[in-house]
């Protein structure tokens, strides 16, 4: 019986550890520590596996799991400090292939983290208003006002690139 629940544990981590890196590159910009969010997440999702794989939506959990992972790694201290060489680090090979899409990054990169977030499940993953709010635990109200307010300042962000000839 343990090697079933390990084969589709392994199915399902075949078959969505794409996204969910996606997902937590999107929300941390720097792929070891996305890497580090994902086998979190995966660590944590595993222990519980012979529970959650009987979940209608496995998927939300496990999107809710990198979430999870996000805030707990950002509370940690060590997160806190920052290295001035950060920015001259090559980029890895693990790195998503995202085009030429800096401008759009940055100005990603400038909306407050709870925004972050709701434009990443809203817009990436798809979900609607309902399952952004239950991945949150926020209120439906809130998913709307904080999309439309992350969204009008992307727009006002790359307009301000565009004007200037970066885009």
């Amino acid at each position: 019986m343990t090697r079933s629940i390990d084969d589709s544990f392994v199915d399902f981590v075949a078959a969505n550890r794409t996204r969910l890196f996606r997902t937590a590159y999107l929300l941390v910009g720097d792929a070891h520590r996305a890497e580090d969010i994902v086998q979190t997440a995966l660590t944590k999702l595993y222990a519980a596996w012979s529970r959650v794989s009987a979940v209608d939506n496995v998927e939300a959990y496990a999107r809710r799991a990198v979430i999870n992972a996000h805030l707990s790694e950002r509370r940690r201290p060590w997160r806190r400090e920052r290295l001035i060489l950060d920015a001259l680090e090559p980029p890895s090979a693990h790195d998503p292939d995202l085009g030429d899409v800096d401008a759009l990054w940055t100005a990603l990169r400038g909306l407050p983290l709870g925004q972050r977030r709701i434009v990443l499940l809203r817009h990436y993953w798809g979900l609607s208003v309902a399952e952004t709010a239950a991945d949150l635990g926020i209120a439906e109200g809130t998913v709307k006002r904080q999309t439309w307010t992350a969204l009008n300042s992307l727009r006002s962000a790359l307009a301000t690139t565009d004007s200037s000839g970066g885009i």
